[in-house]
């Protein structure tokens, strides 16, 4: 298929890219910066953003499917207004462009946070309405939920046919920018002064990246399908550290809060599969060890975390 991807060099979208053109699929990126990975796997790049009508009219030419990934992690933002235009405007410019060029599929990339947020330990599902007033405050999942919103009404005013992913925290080796594993980067650095008491899943890039791939073909527009491996990640630090308690998210706030989801529909309907836990954290680990450089220096071995079976 011809298949157009926004955000195709950021963590998700630089591994997924790789497996769309393996798969054989026609690559175009939409996006501000260059792609030198993706222009090497023989995909064709458009330099504009999500505010050029024009440009995106232009890049939708002879698409079949859109792969809509673009998007800024920012959980402390100076200005919230810009997350809204990226991620709610950004969004319906595109899609409502998608449903006059007569694109096919699109698939879009949430958050889990848009679903799997919650006061109280508890394990969310796609039934799960969007929790607005648990999150008012902050303003990065306040616009992936509104971005979903419009998304979902544009499906359902047009026909446009939106399938959506809730990917909860993604971890994993090629995360360059740190914008998702930055926790974990924490974690080394020893930048992590104390434990709130919530509780946070995550899943792996690669297992995430395919389930996005299964989307393409396999997805029920109007859907949504919520991401995430077994193990918890607070609670696989703790025994890494044999520490009283595990470790936190981004601020105590969001910590004091429980991100647990289950991924049963995607398991089922996708063909979702999650590795071991333990080789995700052991993996994430071993490339900022090589890649990032942690001051003071916290290695695999000084962490004692486990090689996977």
């Amino acid at each position: 298929m011809n298949l157009l991807v926004t955000g195709g060099t950021g963590f998700l979208g630089s591994t997924l890219v790789p497996l769309l053109a393996a798969e054989g699929h026609r690559l175009r990126l939409l996006q501000r910066s260059g792609a030198p990975d993706a222009e090497r796997l023989g995909a064709e790049v458009v330099r504009a953003s999500l505010a050029d009508g024009a440009a995106i009219d232009s890049a939708l030419r002879g698409v079949d499917a859109v792969f809509h990934l673009a998007g800024q992690v920012d959980f402390d933002p100076a200005d919230p207004g810009a997350l809204y235009e990226l991620h709610v405007q950004g969004t319906r410019r595109l899609l409502e462009a998608c449903a006059q060029a007569g694109v096919k599929r699109v698939v879009l990339a949430s958050s889990s946070g848009t679903i799997a947020v919650s006061r109280s330990e508890r394990i969310a599902t796609e039934a799960d309405d969007h929790p607005i007033d648990v999150v008012a405050g902050w303003p990065y999942y306040l616009s992936k939920i509104y971005q979903e919103k419009t998304a979902l009404r544009i499906h359902r005013d047009t026909g446009l046919p939106v399938v959506v992913l809730n990917p909860s925290l993604l971890l994993g080796p090629g995360d360059a920018r740190l914008s998702s594993t930055d926790v974990v980067f924490k974690f080394l650095e020893r930048r992590i002064p104390a434990m709130p008491s919530g509780g946070l899943s995550f899943v792996d890039v690669r297992d995430a990246a395919r389930a996005f791939a299964a989307a393409l073909a396999r997805g029920r527009p109007g859907e949504r399908y919520l991401n995430v491996a077994s193990a918890r990640l607070l609670e696989r630090f703790h025994a890494w550290r044999g520490t009283e308690a595990p470790l936190d998210v981004r601020s105590t706030e969001m910590g004091e809060h429980f991100w647990y989801c289950d991924s049963t529909k995607a398991q089922a309907e996708l063909g979702f599969t999650a590795r071991d836990p333990q080789e995700t954290l052991f993996d994430t680990v071993r490339w900022l060890e090589a890649n990032v450089r942690a001051r003071p220096p916290r290695t695999v071995a000084e962490l004692g975390v486990p090689r996977p079976s």
